[in-house]
């Protein structure tokens, strides 16, 4: 466990270079010898982000690794790797900790602005230049070779790295093994690494002791940490893990008869007692004391409560088993109809499976169906007793049957702890004097399955989540970013998985891709701020999805991964003054990305060439509102809006409608409602506009500063703290709303504003009724979709200012 938090804690560093070239080597060659913790990303915003969002991560924020690990972030920020980054943890020739960093080297690896840029001087060393840079607290030493980036806080280590050195073969062989989807993976050498126990209990076994190398594919999001990958020993060295060599892992039944109310419980099972005995001589180097009690199980396990233990055995033949209990038959007690006996060789345990089981003092036992149940204590037996039958144990519950899902069902070794059991292990081993809060991790576990010469791991720490209520909001995520939001978060469609994702952009330009699991995805610099909302477009029509969104001089086109499509970005001199519009007039992925500046209007297909038909120019004034497309009775009709006229054209940007008066005109859009234009006047009254250009208007009282928002039977208006929907006003609390918005999903309409004053969401239906539990938290309008492909639909808001919110309407 601690080192999984090892690999956190060093996940990062500030590195700088001036120089390039152009061949190519594999990372693993650069790892300086004597490497403790070697971890590999593939996208360190992600990384950065995760660690950021963690509930666990963040119980140690008061903690020393914690404050290092927040300094090596905000040093990151001009390091821009595009490629897999190698992190290194080891001592040079002083015995003094060191961080190596590796990657692939690009003309774009650092962005530094020209204020900020670090000092650096070039020393020559051999037929080499060594470039130092001062950083903020330490010098970091770097240079490339065969385009590999090699930058370290040790001189010494980048000197070294120029001397070509064989690959150790096991080192890259597991290195090979690691995945690269995942958060990131960490290699642990158990040679270098400092002492550290296992994740078991307080005094269990170093993991020196245990094996040589692990490594495990680590995925972090705000509720969880998992883990999944494999650990080697090495044939010269005699480590614990071999003691399963030649066994079978069988199903762990451990959780069946471990009452809910314990620690823990450590489980081995086994599908021939003698290949484990066979290797626990081997490993012990001791003859155990003759007995057959174990020749007829498949599982040992140990049940931690409190200071108590109690060894169970699940057994094959009860018969059999008995048998070698004949010399423990004396009955201490009947206890709900089960005998409890005295147990006249509690010294068994530790003989037969040190140093896994050390309790000696297991002096009575019961049998509980196929278990055979040993404990030190009566107190503790009876409640196992009274467990079992209530069927009150792991096994039977929630919190248990969840993190069961990340898990094998048979394994070699497996320990399964609660909260309290998290946090003894999480202090014991990071020696901090903070009080780390646990509490919501009701069970956390570990695995290890052996096979040939190895064993796959796997480990989970979840979060425990109540089972929100029938129409309650329950806050999923809470996602923290590097800088202030500039705009608002809104969903995006993944075309691989058909879920949603979250888009957003901060102040210093940067775009965000975000999971539905709070993962960032990827992070990209942009020259300026987006306009409006992003759209999606299939460029290719092969169901892949491009983002598409204009700048103030930019037209972006973005595949999934956040690369420019082919032409795009485009440029243009003149300033872009509304948000991209996108059309696809018959649903057949031809698109037309229309783009306004000023009076105005320019039309690409989705290539990014010009659409030589459309004939439009520029209106009489500044348009005021983004184009807008309809469709009436077959007919299309583009509309374009200013101040005192709005243009109803066909496809090529003839005048197809023409309306009869003239009106100054709110800023608000133009939709279809009961077959007509509809929008309003700069004084709030409703225009109506039908095909052949006859115009109605209607005083609706709203005042200059209003909203509208309509379907197409369905009108929505807002003034002040007034909210229409239909015929019903509502009569909000006084503040400071965002425009009302109308989403229908599901054949059901979602009416939304948010008081950003008061920083609360409201959400009506198409009664004018609030739904359930609202108004939540939040300080921005939202976007609502079904995210997850469950039947629940989530909503999206700013929280903090560097923060979004994710609610689930259950």
């Amino acid at each position: 466990m601690r080192a999984l938090f090892l690999a956190i804690i060093f996940s990062v560093f500030f590195i700088s270079c001036d120089t390039n070239t152009t061949t190519h080597q594999n990372l693993i060659e650069f790892v300086p010898e004597h490497t403790s913790t070697l971890i590999k990303t593939n996208n360190l915003e992600d990384l950065k982000s995760s660690l950021t969002n963690n509930d666990l991560v963040q119980e140690f924020k008061t903690a020393p690794f914690y404050k290092s690990l927040d300094d090596v972030f905000k040093n990151t920020k001009d390091f821009k790797p595009k490629q897999e980054v190698l992190f290194c943890f080891s001592k040079d020739h002083t015995d003094s900790s060191q961080v190596t960093l590796i990657t692939k080297y690009s003309a774009d690896f650092f962005q530094f602005d020209s204020i900020n840029k670090p000092k650096q001087e070039q020393i020559k060393f051999k037929n080499t230049t060594i470039t130092k840079t001062e950083l903020s607290t330490k010098n970091l030493y770097s240079v490339i070779i065969d385009s590999i980036f090699i930058g370290s806080t040790s001189k010494s280590i980048i000197e070294n790295s120029l001397n070509t050195k064989p690959v150790n073969p096991e080192l890259e062989k597991i290195y090979n093994t690691t995945a690269s989807e995942k958060t990131f993976a960490v290699i642990l050498d158990s040679e270098n690494i400092e002492e550290s126990s296992m994740f078991m209990s307080s005094n269990s076994i170093p993991l020196q002791h245990f094996t040589k190398y692990l490594a495990l594919d680590t995925d972090i999001t705000q509720d969880q940490i998992t883990i999944n990958g494999i650990t080697k020993a090495t044939d010269s060295v005699n480590y614990l893990i071999d003691i399963f060599k030649n066994t079978i892992p069988q199903e762990n039944k451990m959780a069946k008869i471990t009452p809910e109310d314990s620690d823990g419980f450590l489980s081995l099972t086994y599908q021939d007692f003698s290949n484990l005995q066979a290797n626990l001589v081997v490993y012990n180097k001791q003859d155990p004391a003759e007995t057959t009690l174990f020749d007829n199980t498949n599982e040992i396990g140990v049940i931690y409560n409190k200071e108590s233990r109690a060894i169970v055995l699940h057994s094959l033949d009860n018969m059999e088993t008995n048998d070698a209990l004949l010399d423990s038959q004396e009955i201490i007690e009947s206890f709900r109809q089960v005998d409890i006996k005295r147990f006249a060789h509690p010294e068994w345990f530790p003989i037969h499976f040190k140093p896994l089981i050390k309790t000696d003092t297991a002096s009575y036992y019961a049998v509980l169906d196929d278990f055979f149940v040993f404990a030190d204590q009566l107190e503790l037996l009876q409640s196992i007793i009274a467990a079992y039958q209530n069927k009150a144990t792991f096994n039977e519950r929630s919190f248990y049957k969840n993190i069961t899902e990340h898990l094998s069902d048979a394994s070699s070794l497996m320990l399964v702890g609660n909260s309290n059991f998290l946090s003894d292990i999480l202090q014991t081993n990071f020696k901090t004097k903070t009080q780390v809060n646990t509490d919501a991790y009701k069970v956390s576990a570990i695995q290890y399955i052996y096979d040939h010469n190895f064993a796959h791991v796997n480990g989970i720490i979840q979060r425990n989540k109540t089972r929100a209520s029938e129409n309650s909001v329950s806050e999923e995520l809470n996602i923290k970013l590097d800088a202030k939001l500039l705009n608002n978060p809104q969903f995006v469609t993944n075309h691989s998985s058909g879920q949603k994702e979250i888009v957003v952009q901060d102040v210093n330009n940067n775009l965000y891709l975000i999971s539905n699991k709070g993962k960032v995805l990827w992070k990209k610099q942009l020259e300026e701020a987006i306009i409006g909302d992003i759209s999606q477009i299939d460029m290719y029509k092969n169901g892949r999805l491009q983002l598409a969104f204009t700048t103030a001089h930019y037209l972006y086109v973005l595949d999934r991964h956040g690369k420019p499509a082919k032409s795009y970005p485009k440029k243009f001199r003149d300033e872009i003054t509304q948000p991209l519009s996108v059309f696809d007039y018959d649903n057949n992925k031809k698109y037309r990305l229309v783009v306004v500046q000023n009076k105005g209007v320019l039309m690409y297909d989705a290539q990014g060439n010009n659409v030589k038909g459309f004939t439009y120019k520029e209106a009489n004034q500044t348009i005021i509102h983004k184009p807008q497309h309809f469709r009436i009775n077959r007919k299309d009709y583009l509309v374009f809006k200013t101040s005192d006229q709005i243009y109803i054209l066909s496809r090529t940007g003839q005048v197809r409608v023409t309306p009869k008066s003239s009106y100054s005109y709110s800023n608000e859009g133009v939709y279809i409602y009961n077959d007509k234009f509809t929008t309003t006047t700069d004084e709030g009254d409703l225009i109506l506009i039908d095909t052949r250009g006859r115009v109605t208007s209607e005083n609706l009282n709203l005042g200059e500063n209003h909203h509208l928002f309509a379907t197409s039977r369905t009108l929505v208006t807002q003034t002040g703290n007034k909210l229409s929907i239909r015929n019903k006003t509502l009569e909000l609390d006084y503040g400071n709303y965002t425009p009302a918005e109308l989403f229908y999903i599901n054949n059901k309409i979602y009416v939304t504003t948010t008081d950003v004053q008061a920083q609360k969401v409201y959400v009506f239906d198409s009664q004018g009724e609030n739904i359930s539990n609202f108004p939540v938290y939040g300080t921005s309008s939202i976007d609502i979709a079904n995210t997850d492909k469950d039947n629940h639909l989530e909503v999206v808001t700013k929280g903090d200012d560097n923060a979004i919110i994710i609610y689930q309407i259950n």
